[in-house]
């Protein structure tokens, strides 16, 4: 019996030494150099992964720093004091990124876009895109259960009284969670440069697009006439933005546009308690006559 045991002993003790060999082995003929101020940068950096500056990870971001391939100064989350750190720990330049946010390209609250029907399911964006397209007027439009609230890992989107997402302009990082999360593909990372935005997406025209939404774009053309030469154009009944020549807008382009579908926006996109923007003159009637799905 205890020859038994000791032979049993031995094989697993001679198994172990081999695969540690083996181990031992392959370890040294795979290893592969790691520059240690990777670690050293990565630990600087916030380490939320948010993938802002373009990388999968802070760590990818530090590996690209360390070989200059990136600035320190792409990062939007971290501070000035930890991105000028990093460039003085490597001796190079902190460079500079212009801020970027999120911009949502619809103005449609609840106030301005009349649901079709009530929803009873669960309360989510993605959950009601699936049933008919969402419940608003607009196919094109803000369907308002903020997840792009509840995905925003810096608490930077808040909904407001009309069911719109506001973001905070000095708190966002352009990370993209809400380009992602977005059923509609509404929300778009924009600098803050570009102020000239065309707040819709819908692609009817005229009356028709005024009387599902009170500011969606009816492709009237007024922004066309008002800006310079090439800055805009119309495609699809709606107006398109040419961002190359973004030097040359201004916000004479929102002057006559009379469902207020563009407009000239600096910091903050919506207000956290937005009052319906009817067009003047316009009377909007609400009807209760609605189906439940």
């Amino acid at each position: 019996m205890w020859t038994e045991i000791v032979i049993a002993v031995g094989i697993l003790v001679g198994l172990g030494l081999s695969f540690a060999v083996v181990l031992a082995v392959a370890n040294k003929q795979f290893w592969v150099y790691e520059d240690p101020r990777i670690d050293a940068v990565t630990d600087i950096l916030p380490g939320t992964n948010c993938g802002a500056c373009g990388e999968p990870g802070c760590h990818a971001f530090a590996e690209s720093i360390v070989k200059g391939t990136a600035l320190p100064g792409k990062c939007t989350v971290s501070s000035a004091d930890g991105i000028e750190k990093i460039a003085e720990y490597l001796g190079v330049d902190a460079g500079k990124e212009e801020k970027r946010v999120a911009r949502l390209q619809c103005a449609g609250g609840r106030m301005e876009d009349r649901e079709k029907a009530d929803y009873l399911g669960q309360k989510t964006c993605r959950e009601l895109a699936v049933v008919h397209g969402g419940n608003k007027g607009c196919a094109w439009g803000c369907l308002g259960l903020a997840d792009c609230e509840r995905v925003c890992t810096f608490s930077s989107i808040k909904m407001n009284d009309n069911d719109l997402p506001v973001v905070n302009a000095e708190s966002c990082t352009a990370c993209g969670d809400c380009v992602d999360i977005c059923p509609k593909d509404l929300f778009t990372i924009m600098p803050v440069s570009h102020k000239l935005i065309v707040q819709c997406k819908s692609l009817l025209e005229g009356e028709l697009a005024q009387e599902i939404c009170s500011v969606a774009c009816d492709a009237c053309e007024r922004c066309v006439a008002d800006s310079v030469s090439g800055l805009i154009e119309m495609k699809n009944n709606l107006a398109v933005i040419d961002y190359s020549r973004n030097a040359l807008s201004s916000p004479s382009s929102t002057w006559r546009c009379p469902t207020g579908a563009i407009q000239w926006v600096t910091g903050q996109q919506f207000q956290a308690s937005s009052q319906p923007l009817f067009p003047l003159g316009r009377v909007e009637v609400l009807s209760d006559n609605k189906v439940s799905f």
